[in-house]
């Protein structure tokens, strides 16, 4: 659970100022006035449980960071948080993605890349990975980027590393989520091996249009596409913290490829 020692006007402050959102802005889609909205940043005006469900609902705070706003409030949290195995229907829900995505890979991670589940596909790149420096826990993107994980088998680790930096830069000011800093920092330090120039010209897809993962593999080179899912309005924070990232090929070879290989591919294969 999220404790801060903070005022709760400084987290509304700090997650308006983080929207990039007026006061007045804020103020008219919340349903309050402008004045009673310094009054709460301030310290003026203590907002009720009400107010500051209607402030973060507006202000697209995560529910980690809301309990900690009723916490500092002098409220309690609203929002439970559990583990995978205990989401009942949302954990099969995830199951049934990943199964259902096969042969392609396809994996459930949380707001911190830790891996939380994977398809038997997924083996495909994160079976021969190293714990350390990958974890534990499991950390996808410290295992694809580092030099002893899947850099070196990287096609195009240029500009996938550049990718995969901007999207957690991107996730790190939307979601402000501990340890997601430190996460960048690490994965900023890695090195980059000279005359990778980046390009990718094999798969077709134009640039501006999608990053595709070039990876080698002992079944041939592979070009990937990928989506993410999320849950929608979920209540519990381990729910809301949950994406599961699904891979596509980018092109005919690779879908051969996938459907070939995943046949005898073991279910102990994935890292999870």
């Amino acid at each position: 659970m999220t404790t801060t020692t903070e005022p709760v006007g400084v987290l509304v402050r700090r997650w308006r100022e983080r929207r990039r959102r007026s006061q007045l802005d804020v103020s008219l889609a919340a349903e309050l006035s402008t004045r009673h909205l310094s009054c709460i940043e301030t310290g003026r005006a203590n907002p009720s449980r009400d107010m500051i469900r209607r402030l973060c609902d507006e202000l697209d705070v995560p529910l980690r960071e809301r309990n900690a706003l009723y916490l500092a409030a002098g409220f309690a949290p609203v929002h439970g948080e559990r583990a995978l195995a205990d989401l009942g229907a949302a954990r099969h829900a995830v199951e049934a993605v990943l199964a259902g995505h096969e042969p392609n890979p396809a994996l459930a991670v949380n707001v911190r890349w830790e891996l939380l589940a994977a398809n038997r596909a997924m083996g495909l790149f994160l079976a021969d990975v190293p714990v350390d420096p990958a974890g534990p826990p499991f950390n996808v993107l410290k295992a694809t980027l580092h030099p002893d994980g899947l850099a070196g088998r990287i096609r195009n680790l240029t500009q996938w590393r550049a990718h995969v930096l901007r999207r957690v830069r991107r996730q790190l000011d939307r979601t402000s989520a501990a340890g997601l800093a430190d996460l960048l920092a690490e994965l900023e330090s890695y090195p980059v091996p000279e005359g990778d120039t980046g390009a990718d010209s094999s798969t077709g897809w134009p640039d501006d249009l999608v990053v595709p993962l070039r990876l080698a593999t002992e079944f041939g080179e592979l070009a990937l596409l990928y989506t993410t899912t999320v849950f929608g309005s979920p209540r519990d924070v381990t729910l809301d913290e949950i994406a599961i990232e699904t891979f596509f090929p980018a092109d005919a070879a690779t879908a051969a490829t996938m459907r070939a290989a995943v046949g005898w591919i073991t279910p102990a294969t994935a890292p999870c």
